[in-house]
């Protein structure tokens, strides 16, 4: 038994949280658009944190990646905004999809229904 936590313990980071998308906004301004998105994540510091978020088409096309440059172990959940982003004309949804720094990209993605 006394062997069995250690492994456990070096098994952690393989089932570590994904960063879970609390909430998107979108903004258009002429032709290109801003896109903020708020994140919650276990950050633990520099070793994991979520380090970005995408926008992509419905069919995977990225279009735009946000990267964050640092951990927010003390601000959570938090938002950061993208802009200039285009968005081919007629786009009515865009996928987000998180990042972090141990996991990479996440799986699941949540649909930005565009104004």
């Amino acid at each position: 038994m006394r062997y069995v936590i250690p492994l456990l313990l070096l098994a952690a980071p393989l089932f570590a949280e994904a960063p879970e998308i609390e909430g998107a906004t979108a903004q258009r301004s002429g032709d290109v658009w801003t896109v903020s998105v708020t994140l919650r994540h276990p950050d633990t510091g520099w070793d994991h944190y979520a380090d970005g978020w995408r926008v992509e088409l419905p069919e995977g096309r990225v279009l735009a990646t946000r990267v964050l440059l640092h951990p927010h172990e003390t601000e959570q959940p938090f938002t950061r905004s993208q802009s200039g982003i285009r968005i081919p004309e007629g786009t009515e949804q865009v996928m987000i999809r998180a990042r972090c720094s141990v996991d990479g990209w996440a799986e699941d993605t949540q649909v930005l229904t565009l104004p």
